[in-house]
Protein backbone atom coordinates (compact mmCIF):
# COMPACT_ATOMS: atom_id res chain seq x y z
CA UNK A 1 0.00 0.00 0.00
CA UNK A 2 1.04 3.54 -0.72
CA UNK A 3 2.43 5.64 2.04
CA UNK A 4 0.03 8.45 -0.12
CA UNK A 5 -3.15 7.03 2.17
CA UNK A 6 -4.55 8.45 5.10
CA UNK A 7 -3.10 6.18 7.78
CA UNK A 8 -6.74 5.69 8.87
CA UNK A 9 -7.17 4.62 5.55
CA UNK A 10 -5.01 1.96 5.65
CA UNK A 11 -5.58 0.72 9.23
CA UNK A 12 -8.86 0.16 7.52
CA UNK A 13 -7.78 -1.90 4.35
CA UNK A 14 -5.99 -3.93 6.69
CA UNK A 15 -8.84 -4.84 9.21
CA UNK A 16 -11.02 -5.25 5.92
CA UNK A 17 -9.22 -7.53 4.18
CA UNK A 18 -8.99 -9.66 8.09
CA UNK A 19 -12.73 -9.63 7.70
CA UNK A 20 -13.18 -11.32 4.22
CA UNK A 21 -11.71 -14.56 6.05
CA UNK A 22 -13.41 -13.86 9.24
CA UNK A 23 -16.64 -12.46 8.63
CA UNK A 24 -17.41 -12.33 4.95
CA UNK A 25 -21.24 -11.61 4.91
CA UNK A 26 -21.07 -9.71 7.99
CA UNK A 27 -22.83 -6.21 7.51
CA UNK A 28 -19.79 -4.07 9.71
CA UNK A 29 -18.90 -0.43 9.50
CA UNK A 30 -15.57 0.36 10.12
CA UNK A 31 -14.69 2.96 12.66
CA UNK A 32 -11.08 3.54 13.27
CA UNK A 33 -10.42 6.02 15.97
CA UNK A 34 -7.35 7.84 18.04
CA UNK A 35 -7.91 6.74 21.35
CA UNK A 36 -7.78 9.74 24.16
CA UNK A 37 -5.28 7.62 25.98
CA UNK A 38 -1.64 7.74 23.77
CA UNK A 39 -1.17 4.76 25.73
CA UNK A 40 -4.08 2.68 24.18
CA UNK A 41 -2.16 3.35 20.54
CA UNK A 42 -2.35 5.32 18.08
CA UNK A 43 -5.61 4.33 16.38
CA UNK A 44 -8.42 1.49 17.57
CA UNK A 45 -11.05 0.12 16.42
CA UNK A 46 -14.04 -1.67 17.65
CA UNK A 47 -15.26 -3.63 14.41
CA UNK A 48 -14.98 -6.99 16.85
CA UNK A 49 -17.77 -5.52 19.21
CA UNK A 50 -19.91 -4.89 15.82
CA UNK A 51 -19.65 -8.22 15.03
CA UNK A 52 -20.27 -9.79 18.41
CA UNK A 53 -24.14 -9.98 17.66
CA UNK A 54 -24.50 -10.63 14.53
CA UNK A 55 -22.18 -13.40 14.55
CA UNK A 56 -23.07 -14.29 18.22
CA UNK A 57 -19.41 -14.54 19.08
CA UNK A 58 -17.70 -12.61 22.15
CA UNK A 59 -16.00 -9.65 20.64
CA UNK A 60 -13.07 -10.70 22.53
CA UNK A 61 -12.43 -14.00 20.66
CA UNK A 62 -13.14 -12.11 16.91
CA UNK A 63 -11.13 -9.65 17.82
CA UNK A 64 -8.43 -12.52 18.37
CA UNK A 65 -9.29 -13.95 14.93
CA UNK A 66 -9.36 -10.55 12.98
CA UNK A 67 -5.49 -9.98 14.44
CA UNK A 68 -4.89 -13.71 13.51
CA UNK A 69 -5.79 -12.82 9.57
CA UNK A 70 -4.60 -9.43 9.85
CA UNK A 71 -1.47 -8.96 6.83
CA UNK A 72 1.49 -8.31 8.00
CA UNK A 73 2.17 -4.18 7.35
CA UNK A 74 5.47 -2.52 7.66
CA UNK A 75 3.08 0.26 9.83
CA UNK A 76 2.27 -1.71 12.52
CA UNK A 77 4.53 -2.23 15.46
CA UNK A 78 2.08 -4.18 17.66
CA UNK A 79 -1.39 -4.25 18.49
CA UNK A 80 -3.29 -5.66 21.15
CA UNK A 81 -6.71 -6.25 22.77
CA UNK A 82 -8.36 -3.98 25.39
CA UNK A 83 -11.90 -3.88 26.93
CA UNK A 84 -14.48 -5.27 25.36
CA UNK A 85 -12.66 -6.05 22.48
CA UNK A 86 -11.59 -2.96 21.43
CA UNK A 87 -8.47 -3.77 18.96
CA UNK A 88 -5.67 -1.06 19.61
CA UNK A 89 -2.83 -0.47 16.89
CA UNK A 90 0.79 1.01 17.69
CA UNK A 91 2.45 2.37 15.05
CA UNK A 92 5.88 1.95 13.72
CA UNK A 93 7.63 5.39 12.95
CA UNK A 94 8.18 4.64 9.78
CA UNK A 95 4.33 4.97 9.31
CA UNK A 96 4.24 8.23 10.46
CA UNK A 97 7.57 9.03 7.69
CA UNK A 98 5.06 8.44 5.29
CA UNK A 99 2.99 11.53 6.35
CA UNK A 100 5.85 13.97 6.60
CA UNK A 101 6.82 12.84 2.74
CA UNK A 102 3.12 13.70 1.91
CA UNK A 103 2.73 16.76 3.49
CA UNK A 104 6.37 18.11 1.78
CA UNK A 105 5.81 16.84 -1.06
CA UNK A 106 1.75 18.45 -1.50
CA UNK A 107 2.63 21.85 0.44
CA UNK A 108 -0.28 23.67 1.04
CA UNK A 109 -2.31 21.22 -1.11
CA UNK A 110 -2.13 18.81 1.67
CA UNK A 111 -5.32 17.38 3.13
CA UNK A 112 -7.45 18.77 -0.12
CA UNK A 113 -9.93 16.90 -1.64
CA UNK A 114 -12.57 17.03 -4.37
CA UNK A 115 -15.48 14.87 -2.57
CA UNK A 116 -17.80 18.12 -2.12
CA UNK A 117 -17.36 18.71 -5.75
CA UNK A 118 -21.12 19.76 -7.50
CA UNK A 119 -22.57 20.65 -4.03
CA UNK A 120 -23.22 23.97 -2.25
CA UNK A 121 -23.25 25.15 1.06
CA UNK A 122 -23.87 28.46 3.12
CA UNK A 123 -21.95 29.29 6.42
CA UNK A 124 -23.95 32.40 7.83
CA UNK A 125 -22.23 34.13 10.85
CA UNK A 126 -21.39 37.60 12.34
CA UNK A 127 -24.82 38.99 11.51
CA UNK A 128 -24.43 41.45 13.20
CA UNK A 129 -27.23 44.29 13.04
CA UNK A 130 -25.09 47.95 12.41
CA UNK A 131 -25.47 49.36 15.65
CA UNK A 132 -22.16 49.36 17.30
CA UNK A 133 -19.03 47.46 17.11
CA UNK A 134 -18.20 43.81 16.87
CA UNK A 135 -18.07 42.50 20.27
CA UNK A 136 -15.87 39.80 21.24
CA UNK A 137 -18.88 36.93 20.76
CA UNK A 138 -18.97 37.98 17.42
CA UNK A 139 -15.24 37.41 16.87
CA UNK A 140 -15.77 33.66 18.22
CA UNK A 141 -18.50 33.30 15.69
CA UNK A 142 -16.14 35.29 12.50
CA UNK A 143 -13.64 32.35 13.70
CA UNK A 144 -15.56 29.77 13.33
CA UNK A 145 -17.45 30.26 10.19
CA UNK A 146 -14.16 31.12 8.62
CA UNK A 147 -12.92 28.26 9.34
CA UNK A 148 -15.77 26.10 8.32
CA UNK A 149 -16.09 27.47 5.18
CA UNK A 150 -12.19 26.77 4.79
CA UNK A 151 -13.03 23.06 5.26
CA UNK A 152 -15.71 22.92 3.30
CA UNK A 153 -13.93 24.90 0.48
CA UNK A 154 -10.37 22.26 0.81
CA UNK A 155 -13.21 19.49 0.45
CA UNK A 156 -14.30 20.74 -3.45
CA UNK A 157 -17.63 22.45 -1.82
CA UNK A 158 -18.90 25.75 -3.31
CA UNK A 159 -19.28 27.90 -0.40
CA UNK A 160 -21.01 31.11 0.19
CA UNK A 161 -19.96 33.31 3.43
CA UNK A 162 -23.15 35.42 4.07
CA UNK A 163 -23.90 38.32 6.46
CA UNK A 164 -27.63 38.86 7.03
CA UNK A 165 -28.35 41.86 9.34
CA UNK A 166 -31.66 44.46 9.79
CA UNK A 167 -31.14 47.87 8.37
CA UNK A 168 -34.63 49.01 9.81
CA UNK A 169 -36.27 48.19 13.04
CA UNK A 170 -36.25 49.13 16.33
CA UNK A 171 -32.90 49.07 16.91
CA UNK A 172 -31.74 50.87 14.21
CA UNK A 173 -34.44 53.46 14.92
CA UNK A 174 -32.56 53.85 18.53
CA UNK A 175 -28.92 53.87 16.36
CA UNK A 176 -30.56 57.10 14.22
CA UNK A 177 -32.00 59.03 17.23
CA UNK A 178 -28.93 58.68 19.05
CA UNK A 179 -27.02 60.28 16.95
CA UNK A 180 -29.45 62.61 15.86
CA UNK A 181 -29.47 63.81 19.50
CA UNK A 182 -25.46 64.03 19.30
CA UNK A 183 -25.96 65.75 15.99
CA UNK A 184 -28.01 68.60 18.18
CA UNK A 185 -24.78 68.94 20.63
CA UNK A 186 -26.27 66.45 23.47
CA UNK A 187 -24.26 63.71 25.11
CA UNK A 188 -25.12 61.45 27.74
CA UNK A 189 -26.97 62.67 30.54
CA UNK A 190 -28.24 65.95 29.28
CA UNK A 191 -31.70 66.78 29.21
CA UNK A 192 -33.44 65.78 26.28
CA UNK A 193 -30.89 62.25 25.69
CA UNK A 194 -33.07 59.46 24.80
CA UNK A 195 -33.64 57.31 27.29
CA UNK A 196 -32.90 54.11 25.30
CA UNK A 197 -30.09 56.10 23.24
CA UNK A 198 -26.65 54.18 22.64
CA UNK A 199 -23.66 55.90 24.44
CA UNK A 200 -20.78 55.20 23.19
CA UNK A 201 -18.15 57.37 22.03
CA UNK A 202 -18.86 55.46 18.29
CA UNK A 203 -22.00 57.73 18.04
CA UNK A 204 -20.24 60.99 18.33
CA UNK A 205 -17.62 59.77 15.92
CA UNK A 206 -20.73 59.14 13.25
CA UNK A 207 -22.80 62.58 14.48
CA UNK A 208 -19.28 64.76 13.24
CA UNK A 209 -19.18 62.62 9.73
CA UNK A 210 -23.02 63.37 9.50
CA UNK A 211 -22.46 67.10 9.93
CA UNK A 212 -19.23 67.16 7.91
CA UNK A 213 -21.85 65.54 4.92
CA UNK A 214 -19.00 62.94 4.71
CA UNK A 215 -19.72 59.60 2.59
CA UNK A 216 -18.92 56.46 3.96
CA UNK A 217 -18.65 52.99 2.00
CA UNK A 218 -19.04 49.01 3.52
CA UNK A 219 -18.53 46.25 1.60
CA UNK A 220 -22.14 46.26 0.57
CA UNK A 221 -23.30 50.07 0.40
CA UNK A 222 -22.30 53.36 0.12
CA UNK A 223 -24.18 56.73 1.77
CA UNK A 224 -22.77 60.48 1.32
CA UNK A 225 -24.57 62.36 4.24
CA UNK A 226 -26.77 65.48 3.49
CA UNK A 227 -25.51 67.38 7.40
CA UNK A 228 -29.38 68.17 8.03
CA UNK A 229 -29.91 67.24 11.51
CA UNK A 230 -33.66 66.93 11.02
CA UNK A 231 -33.72 64.81 8.39
CA UNK A 232 -33.72 61.47 10.00
CA UNK A 233 -33.96 59.11 7.58
CA UNK A 234 -30.58 60.87 6.32
CA UNK A 235 -28.95 60.00 9.84
CA UNK A 236 -30.70 56.55 9.84
CA UNK A 237 -29.10 55.20 6.20
CA UNK A 238 -25.32 57.21 7.06
CA UNK A 239 -25.10 55.82 10.50
CA UNK A 240 -25.90 52.07 8.88
CA UNK A 241 -23.64 52.79 6.04
CA UNK A 242 -20.74 54.13 8.60
CA UNK A 243 -21.41 51.40 11.24
CA UNK A 244 -21.26 48.40 8.28
CA UNK A 245 -18.02 50.07 7.09
CA UNK A 246 -16.80 50.04 10.53
CA UNK A 247 -17.52 46.13 10.97
CA UNK A 248 -15.67 45.49 7.78
CA UNK A 249 -12.33 47.10 8.98
CA UNK A 250 -12.54 44.88 12.29
CA UNK A 251 -13.65 41.71 9.81
CA UNK A 252 -10.60 42.53 7.22
CA UNK A 253 -7.83 42.97 10.02
CA UNK A 254 -9.40 39.62 11.06
CA UNK A 255 -9.37 38.01 7.65
CA UNK A 256 -12.74 37.84 6.67
CA UNK A 257 -14.61 38.51 4.21
CA UNK A 258 -17.92 37.68 3.35
CA UNK A 259 -19.31 37.09 -0.28
CA UNK A 260 -22.74 38.02 0.26
CA UNK A 261 -24.91 40.31 2.49
CA UNK A 262 -28.39 39.59 2.91
CA UNK A 263 -30.65 42.34 4.35
CA UNK A 264 -33.81 41.24 6.58
CA UNK A 265 -35.94 44.18 5.12
CA UNK A 266 -35.49 42.66 1.42
CA UNK A 267 -37.78 39.73 2.49
CA UNK A 268 -40.83 42.75 3.17
CA UNK A 269 -39.67 44.59 -0.14
CA UNK A 270 -39.44 41.48 -2.12
CA UNK A 271 -42.42 39.86 -1.26
CA UNK A 272 -40.95 36.60 0.55
CA UNK A 273 -42.45 36.85 3.70
CA UNK A 274 -45.64 37.42 2.49
CA UNK A 275 -45.67 34.75 0.25
CA UNK A 276 -44.18 32.63 2.57
CA UNK A 277 -47.48 33.12 5.21
CA UNK A 278 -49.87 32.52 2.32
CA UNK A 279 -47.92 29.16 1.83
CA UNK A 280 -48.39 27.90 5.23
CA UNK A 281 -52.16 29.09 4.82
CA UNK A 282 -52.40 27.02 1.83
CA UNK A 283 -50.71 24.26 3.97
CA UNK A 284 -53.36 24.43 6.00
CA UNK A 285 -51.04 25.04 9.04
CA UNK A 286 -52.56 27.80 10.51
CA UNK A 287 -55.18 29.28 12.31
CA UNK A 288 -56.64 32.07 14.16
CA UNK A 289 -57.21 32.87 18.04
CA UNK A 290 -57.56 36.02 19.73
CA UNK A 291 -57.05 38.04 16.44
CA UNK A 292 -53.73 36.50 15.37
CA UNK A 293 -52.56 34.14 12.88
CA UNK A 294 -51.01 30.93 14.54
CA UNK A 295 -49.03 28.28 12.95
CA UNK A 296 -49.03 24.76 14.50
CA UNK A 297 -45.61 24.07 14.61
CA UNK A 298 -46.10 21.62 17.33
CA UNK A 299 -47.08 19.01 14.55
CA UNK A 300 -43.51 19.54 13.74
CA UNK A 301 -41.73 18.36 16.92
CA UNK A 302 -41.94 22.42 18.65
CA UNK A 303 -42.90 22.47 22.38
CA UNK A 304 -45.87 25.15 21.43
CA UNK A 305 -47.98 26.65 18.47
CA UNK A 306 -46.32 30.24 17.81
CA UNK A 307 -47.88 33.45 16.61
CA UNK A 308 -46.74 34.34 13.06
CA UNK A 309 -48.79 37.40 12.87
CA UNK A 310 -50.17 39.59 15.84
CA UNK A 311 -53.50 41.14 16.40
CA UNK A 312 -51.63 44.63 15.03
CA UNK A 313 -51.28 42.83 11.46
CA UNK A 314 -47.25 43.11 12.38
CA UNK A 315 -45.01 39.68 11.63
CA UNK A 316 -43.44 37.79 14.44
CA UNK A 317 -39.59 37.74 14.60
CA UNK A 318 -39.77 34.17 13.32
CA UNK A 319 -41.49 34.51 10.26
CA UNK A 320 -38.97 36.51 8.09
CA UNK A 321 -36.33 33.62 9.93
CA UNK A 322 -38.53 31.23 7.77
CA UNK A 323 -38.91 33.01 4.71
CA UNK A 324 -34.62 33.50 4.75
CA UNK A 325 -34.17 30.04 4.87
CA UNK A 326 -36.86 29.30 2.21
CA UNK A 327 -34.81 31.69 -0.03
CA UNK A 328 -31.57 29.56 0.72
CA UNK A 329 -33.29 26.41 -0.24
CA UNK A 330 -34.52 28.44 -3.46
CA UNK A 331 -30.60 29.49 -4.18
CA UNK A 332 -29.90 26.05 -4.55
CA UNK A 333 -28.12 25.70 -1.10
CA UNK A 334 -28.36 21.76 -0.30
CA UNK A 335 -26.30 22.74 3.04
CA UNK A 336 -26.96 26.03 5.16
CA UNK A 337 -24.43 26.34 8.64
CA UNK A 338 -26.16 29.41 11.10
CA UNK A 339 -23.18 30.09 13.47
CA UNK A 340 -25.26 31.58 16.37
CA UNK A 341 -25.18 32.72 20.27
CA UNK A 342 -26.14 29.84 22.50
CA UNK A 343 -29.08 33.14 23.26
CA UNK A 344 -30.95 31.49 19.64
CA UNK A 345 -31.22 28.21 20.81
CA UNK A 346 -35.22 28.03 21.16
CA UNK A 347 -35.57 29.32 17.28
CA UNK A 348 -34.05 26.30 16.11
CA UNK A 349 -37.29 24.68 16.53
CA UNK A 350 -39.65 26.85 15.31
CA UNK A 351 -37.60 27.67 12.09
CA UNK A 352 -37.03 23.93 11.10
CA UNK A 353 -41.10 23.37 11.92
CA UNK A 354 -41.93 26.48 9.83
CA UNK A 355 -39.66 25.07 6.95
CA UNK A 356 -41.51 21.54 7.31
CA UNK A 357 -45.03 23.23 7.19
CA UNK A 358 -44.25 25.45 3.88
CA UNK A 359 -43.62 21.65 2.47
CA UNK A 360 -41.38 23.25 0.02
CA UNK A 361 -39.21 19.88 -0.50
CA UNK A 362 -36.41 21.16 2.44
CA UNK A 363 -35.22 18.06 4.54
CA UNK A 364 -35.81 17.35 8.38
CA UNK A 365 -32.99 18.91 9.92
CA UNK A 366 -32.81 21.92 7.59
CA UNK A 367 -30.32 24.42 8.64
CA UNK A 368 -27.98 22.92 10.98
CA UNK A 369 -26.73 25.34 13.76
CA UNK A 370 -23.56 25.61 15.48
CA UNK A 371 -24.46 27.34 18.23
CA UNK A 372 -21.46 28.90 20.63
CA UNK A 373 -21.02 30.66 24.48
CA UNK A 374 -20.09 34.35 24.95
CA UNK A 375 -16.06 34.98 26.26
CA UNK A 376 -14.98 36.80 28.93
CA UNK A 377 -12.21 39.25 28.48
CA UNK A 378 -9.01 38.68 31.50
CA UNK A 379 -6.07 41.59 31.30
CA UNK A 380 -3.85 41.89 34.26
CA UNK A 381 -5.25 39.21 36.37
CA UNK A 382 -8.62 41.44 35.82
CA UNK A 383 -11.99 40.70 33.79
CA UNK A 384 -12.06 43.26 31.06
CA UNK A 385 -16.21 44.10 30.47
CA UNK A 386 -16.27 47.80 29.19
CA UNK A 387 -14.69 49.06 26.55
CA UNK A 388 -14.56 52.87 25.72
CA UNK A 389 -14.88 52.53 22.49
CA UNK A 390 -18.40 50.93 22.52
CA UNK A 391 -19.42 51.95 25.82
CA UNK A 392 -20.82 48.74 27.85
CA UNK A 393 -18.13 45.68 26.26
CA UNK A 394 -15.19 44.62 24.65
CA UNK A 395 -14.81 44.64 21.07
CA UNK A 396 -13.37 42.45 18.52
CA UNK A 397 -10.80 45.43 17.02
CA UNK A 398 -9.84 45.60 21.10
CA UNK A 399 -8.49 42.03 21.24
CA UNK A 400 -6.70 42.31 18.20
CA UNK A 401 -5.31 45.63 19.13
CA UNK A 402 -3.86 44.14 22.22
CA UNK A 403 -2.93 40.76 20.84
CA UNK A 404 -2.93 39.98 17.30
CA UNK A 405 -5.04 38.70 14.42
CA UNK A 406 -3.72 34.77 14.68
CA UNK A 407 -3.70 35.10 18.63
CA UNK A 408 -7.50 35.96 18.17
CA UNK A 409 -8.21 33.54 15.68
CA UNK A 410 -5.64 30.50 17.53
CA UNK A 411 -7.69 31.10 20.74
CA UNK A 412 -11.11 31.54 19.60
CA UNK A 413 -10.86 28.22 17.97
CA UNK A 414 -8.93 26.28 20.52
CA UNK A 415 -12.48 25.23 22.33
CA UNK A 416 -15.54 23.95 21.57
CA UNK A 417 -17.94 26.30 20.46
CA UNK A 418 -20.01 25.53 23.22
CA UNK A 419 -18.06 26.03 25.96
CA UNK A 420 -17.34 28.42 28.26
CA UNK A 421 -14.12 30.16 27.76
CA UNK A 422 -12.25 32.94 29.59
CA UNK A 423 -9.62 34.82 26.41
CA UNK A 424 -6.72 35.74 28.85
CA UNK A 425 -4.52 38.60 26.69
CA UNK A 426 -1.60 38.15 29.04
CA UNK A 427 -1.17 34.95 28.27
CA UNK A 428 -1.87 35.56 24.25
CA UNK A 429 0.82 38.35 24.26
CA UNK A 430 3.35 36.05 26.64
CA UNK A 431 6.60 35.81 25.26
CA UNK A 432 7.20 31.75 26.68
CA UNK A 433 6.02 28.22 25.98
CA UNK A 434 3.36 28.78 28.03
CA UNK A 435 1.96 30.61 25.15
CA UNK A 436 0.87 28.14 22.61
CA UNK A 437 0.80 30.96 19.90
CA UNK A 438 4.84 31.50 20.46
Amino acid sequence: MSDTHPLKDQIALLIGAALETVAPDAPVSLEIERPKNPDHGDFSSNAAMQLARPLKRNPRELAQLILTELPASPLIARTEIAGAGFINFHLTPAAWHGIVRRTRAEGAQYGRGDAGRGHRVLVEFVSANPTGPLHVGHGRQAALGDAICNLYAAQGWEVCREFYYNDAGMQIATLANSVQARAKGLKPGDVGWPETAYNGDYIADIAADFLAKKTVESDDREFTASGDVDDLDSIRQFAVAYLRHEQDLDLHAFAVRFDHYYLESSLYTSGRVAATVQKLIDAGKTYEQDGALWLRTTDYGDDKDRVMKKSDGTYTYFVPDVAYHIDKWARGYERAINIQGTDHHGTIARVRAGLQAANVGIPEGYPDYLLHTMIRVMRGGEEVKISKRAGSYVTLRDLIDWTSKDAVRFFLLSRKADTEYIFDVDLAVAKNTDNPVF
